[in-house]
């Protein structure tokens, strides 16, 4: 991939979009890559956060007896064969009984959930289920106050794997340069995600910070990840596995004097210099305003 591919690469990422992935330039070592499947290798769940112009929360009553009575946002594990907003759909239906706008009431109680309910933001029913939530709300209350970050929807794209495309940035003044990986065509990296419980506590930046050590010597600069661009998954024809397109900075823990980027160990990767001016200001403005759906781990 020339320049202009990684342009169109770059630009179909910032916008939300995906892309193809082939292969991946960083593996856990002694893990063997095989295509992943839902319910077998992982498990993914989906949740919902609905708010209305009361500012008002949809909240559900579990039905299920280890935590019958409590309440919690719309959620569930995805099936075998659906979309990430088919599984909403199905779950928000079942347990919420939103549909057309219609919410389930206490006489529609089953195994999903006794009912569900508008509750205020800022006064939600207990007991709840699980805290975890509440940064959720607040998290869909302010983007609704002020979006941070465009509107995404996951691409429907086949993958086999968990894995995750890195938007590896570095700047100085008003220059960015971003890293590519060199297997085949240039193109932005891709590292995979590991099942090793190392990897598991870590989150999402232990397969990130995996790729940045074998090209990069770390000790002397600051990594840090910004969020989400977007991401990918089909769920459809055995395609089980997600990507996440996450953008990334890279700086020296003390700039001084330093206006290019660190130096690249080996030949699997190198700093490419975005010039264009469209991209360059975008990238910016993404970095300045961390303009990213946000991730916690």
């Amino acid at each position: 991939m020339a320049s202009e591919g990684l342009a169109g690469a770059l630009a179909a990422v910032l916008g939300g979009q995906g892309l193809s992935v082939h292969s991946c330039d960083s593996e856990p070592a002694g893990e063997p890559l095989a295509p992943v499947r839902l319910r077998k290798d992982v498990c993914y769940v989906v949740l919902a956060v609905f708010l209305n112009e009361q500012d008002e929360v949809l909240l559900i009553q579990e039905a299920k007896k280890e935590c019958r009575g409590s309440w919690y946002l719309p959620a569930g594990r995805m099936e075998p064969g659906e979309t990430i907003v088919e599984a909403l759909q199905r779950e928000v239906k079942e347990e919420a009984g939103l549909h057309c706008g219609i919410l389930k009431t206490s006489k529609e109680a089953d195994a999903e959930s006794l009912q569900a309910g508008w509750y205020p933001r800022t006064s939600l029913p207990t007991p709840l289920r699980a805290q975890d939530i509440l940064h959720l709300v607040e998290l869909a209350a302010q983007y609704r106050q002020q979006a941070r970050h465009p509107l995404l929807l996951p691409q429907e794209l086949p993958c086999n794997l968990v894995c995750q495309r890195l938007v590896a940035t570095f700047t100085s003044v008003q220059t960015v340069w971003v890293l590519v990986g060199t297997g085949g065509m240039p193109h932005l990296p891709i590292t995979a995600c590991s099942f090793t419980p190392m990897e598991q506590r870590g989150g999402i930046k232990m397969a990130i910070l995996r790729l940045l050590q074998e090209c990069l010597t770390l000790h002397h600069l600051a990594v840090e990840t910004k969020g989400l661009l977007g991401l990918q998954h089909l769920g459809k024809d055995n395609a089980d596995g997600i990507c996440l397109n996450v953008l990334v900075t890279v700086a020296f823990r003390n700039p001084g004097m330093q206006s290019e980027p660190p130096k690249v160990r080996g030949e699997n990767f190198f700093w490419w210099k975005v010039m264009e001016e469209d991209l360059q200001s975008q990238l910016l403005q993404r970095l300045q305003e961390s303009s990213v759906v946000p991730v916690n781990r």
